[in-house]
């Protein structure tokens, strides 16, 4: 399978705290990979070292072949998109405002483009007729909805997600997953850092599993979250099953 994503040996200290020690990480076109963990154990690091939000200590990283680190990060990132777990969104623009606005500075599309692609993108996460609302009037499902749709303006070939569930109350987090679900059902590459481990197990082509900055663990999903080998991960799991009953 084609590669979008590979990384090697990729370490990343903040002070003296080593977060990220030699991580070795692919991830082919069309796959669905999540990563799970217990919080400090290196996962969102990860991810914003794939996206050079955090610069790596060393290492490479490589998206379609190309050396990110060699490369122009603004190219990059057009690449390669990001959701956040805040939503990141401008409150002092509308919802269309905020699916236009990188497309025409960055991507220098006219506003009539923009716009089409915009309708286009938040049509497809079920936010169209929240077009002209101010951001700040949407739930949180909402905002996070849009923040998809934003992401997806810029036709990145992979998509970041960094807890995207974890800022939202539980009514709200099923409206976000189904979106992601719906996503990666149309072949979207996506790179999700989770703690929801039904959308793990059911949409996932892979799972990862990290402890203190390393990968302990790595494969399908029936075989990571159904038949761990490893302790660090026996422990993880039961510690999840055990609040959610």
């Amino acid at each position: 399978m084609e590669k979008v994503i590979e990384i090697k040996h990729l370490a990343k200290s903040f002070g003296d705290l080593e977060v990220l020690k030699d991580i070795n990480f692919t991830v082919s076109k069309g796959e669905v990979v999540s990563v799970i963990g217990s919080s400090g154990s290196g996962k969102s690091t990860m991810l914003r070292c794939i996206n050079l939000l955090e610069m790596p200590d060393s290492g490479e990283i490589y998206v379609n072949g190309k050396n990110v680190l060699e490369g122009d990060i603004n190219q990059h990132r057009r690449e390669v998109g990001m959701v956040f777990q805040s939503f990141n969104l401008f409150n002092n623009m509308s919802v269309i405002e905020n699916c236009m606005i990188a497309q025409t500075k960055v991507l220098k599309r006219n506003k009539e483009e923009a716009l089409k692609i915009a309708h286009q993108n938040l049509k497809k996460v079920g936010m169209d007729a929240f077009a002209d609302k101010p951001s700040t009037q949407l739930s949180g499902g909402q905002k996070q909805r849009v923040a998809i749709a934003r992401a997806l303006c810029m036709d990145c070939q992979v998509m970041l997600f960094d807890e995207p569930t974890s800022a939202l109350d539980p009514v709200t987090v099923g409206e976000v997953l189904d979106v992601m679900k719906k996503l990666a059902e149309e072949g979207l590459t996506m790179v999700v850092v989770t703690h929801e481990m039904a959308f793990a197990k059911d949409v996932s082509s892979r799972v990862v599993f990290m402890e203190k900055g390393v990968i302990v663990e790595e494969g399908a999903p029936q075989d990571i979250l159904v038949s761990p080998k490893s302790e660090q991960l026996q422990k993880f799991l039961a510690r999840f099953t055990s609040q959610t009953n």
